[in-house]
């Protein structure tokens, strides 16, 4: 059976972050996604620097991971979006099976 991943992506902007939420779940790549705000501090081009970014968790199966990257690649503004999965170790067999029917197209 395909596994759970949560997939964890850092937007710049509130728009962005639905932009790509909506994309995603509109392609069924994922079955739901989360936004989140978030302060940020990371090293870019040799400088500190911080921002007030967006996270979107977006909720999929692990055989959806390439085709997720590739759509967040293609509309992100990032130079180098964050795009990271993490397996989702216990999961309901019914919301398992949600995220499957979505994903699936049935």
């Amino acid at each position: 059976m395909d596994e759970s991943i949560f997939v964890y992506v850092t937007c710049s902007s509130l728009e962005e972050a639905r932009h790509i939420g909506k994309t995603i779940v509109e392609e069924r790549l994922a079955a739901c996604v989360n936004i989140f705000p978030v302060n940020s501090i990371y090293l870019w081009e040799g400088e500190v620097k911080g921002a007030l970014e967006f996270v979107v968790i977006i909720k999929t199966l692990e055989s959806k991971f390439d085709e997720v990257e590739k759509k967040v690649k293609e509309i992100h503004s990032y130079e180098n979006p964050c795009i990271v999965s993490f397996k989702a170790n216990k999961v309901s067999k019914k919301f398992l099976d949600w995220i499957g029917d979505v994903v699936s197209g049935t």
